[in-house]
C-alpha cells in the first residue's frame, strides 16, 4: 500500500469523523473513540471492548475492554480535536488524562455504581470494572488522540498490587497503522543470550528457515504481553472462538514438564526478519532478535503454557517448545504466509486463506461491486458506486493516487457513505439470517464464523447477491438511523443487528431486497414498520437476565431467544410489499430461459431497446442516467460489442421500470 502523508491523513481522519458525527447526531470524541477501538479490536491489540463515557470531578473514561482469559482489564480516554496539526499533546496532558483514569478506578472501587443509573451503560462499565479488579493481572490505560504526542507514555506502574501499563496511541502511530498494510504494529522479540538455532537457507530466494527450541516460560510470557497479537490474526480468531485449553497439554505440563518437548509437536512461525548471532565464519549460531513475530500453528501450545503458568502456578522452568520458524520477504508475504498456516493447521482443518483477503469470496465481490452502477436517487442523475474495501485501507489508498481534482471526483464516484467492509459485509449478511447474537460478539469473531459458514455452504457471488448485499446494507443503515432516533445510545448496534433480525423472522424474508437496490433506499412502509419494532426490541436487548451486563446478554442465544418471541405484528403498509417467498427464492432475470442478465438482455429483441429509447425521450419518464444506459446499450447492441453483466442486469431493471411506467412493446 502506498503510504499517505500524515497530515492528509490527519485531515480525512478529523473529515470522516466529523461527518459520521453529523450523520449519526453525535459527539465527535464518541466517533473516533469507537473508531479506534473497532481497529485496536480488529488487530487484536484489546477484545471485548465498550465504548461508555463518564466524566465528573477528577475522573474521565470514554471505554473499557476485558480481554477473554488474558487477565487484563483495558480502560480508554480520548482527545480528539478539530486542528490536531496545529496542536500538540504535551507530556502533562497525556499525564493528567492517565491521572483521570487511574481515579476512575479507585472510585469504581469504592462503589461508584451506586451512583449511576442502573439502566444506564457507564452502570455497567462501573460494574464491570469493579468485578475485574478482584482478579486481574494487568490494567492497561490507552490514551487515544489524534495529535502528535510531544513524549512517550510513563512507564510500568502499580494499581493497589496489579501491574498497570499506559499506551498513547497518537496520530503518528494511528497513521502508521493505517498505512502498514497488516492489523497491527509488527511483535519485535529480543532474545539474550541468543537462541541456539539451525539456520538452513532455502534455494528459494523468498524465504529462509530456522529450526529453533524455545524455553516455555519466555513462550507464555509473551503471550501474556502480547495477547492473541501473537497469534496471526485469522487463524488466532478461529481458534479464539473453537479453541479451549488442552487437557492433554495441561497434562504435561503439570506432571512431565521435562518431556513437554517430546511429546508437543511445537510451533510454526513467520517472521519479517531475524538478525542472528554468527561465529567467525559467518555461520548463524543463534538468533538473537524476531521481527515480526507471527504464530501460525501452536495457538492450543502457547495459549496452554500461558494457562498453566497463570491458573495453575505452574512451573515452566524445565519446559521446552521446538519452533519451525520461517523467514519469508515482505513482498511474498501475503502469498507464502497463506501456504505455511495452510498445511501447518491441518489438525484443526482451517486454512489462513480461508480467512484472508484474498479468498475468492471477497476478490469476487469487490470484482462485481466495483462494476455496479448504483441507481440516482438524489435527482442529479448521478450514478455511483459501492466501494467494497477487501483488504483494509484500500479506499484511502485509491485516494492517496490522485490529485485534489481526482479526489473529488472519486468521492462522488464512490461516496464514502456507500464504503463497506469485510467485517460489515458480515454483519448485515448475519443480522438478515437471525444471527443478532453473532454480530453481538464483535465484528472480528462474527467475520470469523460467516467465513466458517462461508467455507460449509459456499456462495454464488454473482450479480445479484451482491446487489442484495447492498440491500441488506441499506436495511441495516436505516435501521441504525431508527435505533439512533429511540436514543439506543452505546447499545445501538446490539440493537440494530437484533432489530434487523426480528424483521427478518417476522417478514420471512421476504423484503424485495431488488427493489431496495433498485431504489437504494428502504419504502417509507419499511421505514415505519421498523420504527414500531424498534422500542420492542430495545426492551428486550435492554432486560438481560440477572447478573448479566448488556454487552454480554446480547452476545448470547438466549438474547435472540427472547427477541424472537417479542409480540409484534407486520403493518399492513408492510404486508402489502412483500413477496410471496423469501427473496432468495425468487428466480433471476426476467427472460424465460436466460441463465445470465447477458443472455437475457440478448433474447430481448433489438428494436424493443430502440423503442424503449424513444420512448423514454419523448416520456421523460426514466431517469438521465437510465436514458444514457439505454442509447449506450442500443449502440453496442447495433453493432454487436458485449454489454457487461453488470450493465446487462441495470438495462433488464430499466426495461422493467419502462414496462411499469406505460411502456408499451410492439408486437414483432
Amino acid at each position: 500500500m502506498s503510504e499517505l502523508d500524515q497530515g492528509t491523513y490527519a485531515r480525512q481522519l478529523v473529515g470522516d469523523v466529523l461527518a459520521t458525527a453529523e450523520a449519526e447526531r453525535t459527539t465527535t470524541p464518541e466517533v473516533f473513540t469507537a473508531r479506534v477501538l473497532e481497529e485496536l479490536e480488529e488487530a487484536g491489540v484489546v477484545s471485548n471492548t465498550y465504548a461508555a463515557y463518564h466524566r465528573s470531578h477528577g475522573l474521565e473514561v470514554h471505554g473499557y475492554g476485558a480481554g477473554e482469559d488474558s487477565g487484563r482489564l483495558d480502560l480508554f480516554i480520548t482527545d480528539f480535536r478539530l486542528s490536531p496539526l496545529e496542536d500538540k499533546l504535551t507530556r502533562a496532558q497525556a499525564e493528567s488524562r492517565f491521572k483521570r483514569l487511574l481515579t476512575f478506578l479507585r472510585r469504581c472501587q469504592n462503589g461508584l455504581r451506586q451512583y449511576i443509573d442502573e439502566s444506564s451503560d457507564v452502570y455497567d462499565m462501573c460494574d464491570a470494572v469493579e468485578k475485574a479488579l478482584t482478579d486481574v493481572t494487568q490494567i492497561r490505560l490507552f490514551l487515544l488522540s489524534n495529535c502528535v504526542s510531544t513524549s512517550t507514555a510513563p512507564g510500568p506502574a502499580e494499581f493497589e498490587g496489579i501491574q498497570v501499563v499506559h499506551e498513547i496511541w497518537d496520530l503518528p502511530r494511528l497513521h502508521r497503522h493505517a498505512t502498514s498494510g497488516t492489523l497491527s504494529e509488527p511483535i519485535v522479540v529480543t532474545f539474550d543470550p541468543p537462541l541456539p538455532c539451525l539456520s538452513a537457507p532455502s534455494t528459494e530466494a523468498d524465504h529462509s528457515v530456522a529450526l529453533t527450541v524455545l524455553p516455555g516460560d519466555r513462550l507464555a510470557d509473551l503471550y501474556a504481553e502480547h495477547g492473541t497479537r501473537l497469534l496471526e490474526l485469522n487463524v488466532r480468531s478461529f481458534l479464539q472462538a473453537r479453541g479451549t485449553v488442552n487437557k492433554g497439554i495441561r497434562e504435561s505440563l503439570l506432571h512431565s514438564p521435562g518431556r513437554f518437548l517430546a511429546y508437543n509437536n511445537g510451533i510454526t512461525a513467520t517472521a519479517s526478519q531475524v538478525e542472528f548471532a554468527e561465529g567467525a565464519d559467518g555461520q548463524h549460531l543463534g538468533i538473537s532478535r524476531i521481527h515480526g513475530l507471527q504464530i501460525v500453528n501452536g495457538g492450543q501450545t502457547t495459549a496452554s503454557l500461558h494457562h498453566a503458568k497463570k491458573r495453575d502456578k505452574a512451573d515452566l522452568t524445565n519446559v521446552r517448545v521446538q519452533m519451525k520458524l520461517t523467514v519469508v520477504s515482505p513482498e511474498r508475504l501475503m502469498e507464502i504466509v497463506p501456504r505455511i498456516s495452510e498445511y501447518s493447521n491441518t489438525q484443526n482443518k482451517v486454512t489462513l486463506v480461508d480467512f484472508s483477503s484474498n479468498h475468492e469470496f471477497h476478490v469476487d465481490v469487490q470484482r462485481i461491486t466495483r462494476s455496479l452502477w448504483a441507481p440516482a436517487v438524489d435527482g442529479s442523475g448521478q450514478e455511483t458506486h459501492w466501494f467494497y474495501e477487501r483488504a483494509r485501507g484500500q479506499y484511502a489508498d485509491e485516494l492517496a493516487q490522485l490529485t485534489a481534482a481526482g479526489q473529488k471526483r472519486f468521492r462522488t464516484l464512490w461516496p464514502t457513505r456507500q464504503k463497506f467492509t469485510k467485517a460489515d459485509l458480515a454483519k448485515y449478511a448475519h443480522s438478515w439470517d437471525q444471527l443478532p447474537f453473532l454480530v453481538s460478539r464483535g465484528a472480528q469473531k462474527n467475520f470469523n464464523e460467516f467465513m466458517i459458514s462461508l467455507r460449509s455452504q459456499p456462495v454464488d457471488v454473482d450479480t445479484s447477491y451482491c446487489q442484495r448485499i447492498i440491500a441488506k446494507a441499506l436495511l441495516f443503515k436505516a435501521a441504525d438511523g431508527i435505533a439512533r432516533s429511540h436514543e439506543a445510545g452505546s447499545y445501538k448496534s446490539a440493537i440494530t443487528t437484533y432489530m434487523v433480525a426480528r424483521l427478518s423472522l417476522a417478514v420471512e424474508k421476504r423484503i424485495d431486497l431488488d427493489e431496495i437496490w433498485r431504489r437504494q433506499r428502504v419504502s417509507e412502509a419499511l421505514t415505519e414498520a421498523l420504527d414500531d419494532l424498534c422500542p420492542r426490541v430495545m426492551a428486550a436487548v435492554t432486560r438481560p437476565l440477572r447478573g448479566t451486563h448488556i454487552g454480554e446478554w446480547a452476545k448470547q442465544p438466549a438474547c435472540w431467544d427472547a427477541v424472537s418471541r417479542v409480540r409484534w405484528t407486520v403493518p399492513e403498509a408492510l404486508e402489502a410489499e412483500l413477496l410471496a417467498h423469501p427473496v432468495e427464492e425468487q428466480q433471476e432475470g426476467t427472460t424465460d430461459g436466460a441463465d445470465t442478465a447477458q443472455e437475457a438482455v440478448a433474447q430481448v429483441p433489438l428494436t424493443q431497446w430502440a423503442e424503449i429509447t424513444q420512448w423514454a425521450k419523448a416520456t421523460r419518464s426514466l431517469e438521465p442516467w437510465q436514458r444514457q444506459l439505454l442509447q449506450l446499450a442500443e449502440r453496442r447492441l447495433q453493432v454487436n460489442e458485449p454489454v457487461s453483466e453488470a450493465q446487462s442486469m441495470q438495462l433488464l431493471h430499466v426495461r422493467s421500470e419502462a414496462l411499469r411506467l406505460g411502456f408499451t412493446p410492439h408486437e414483432a
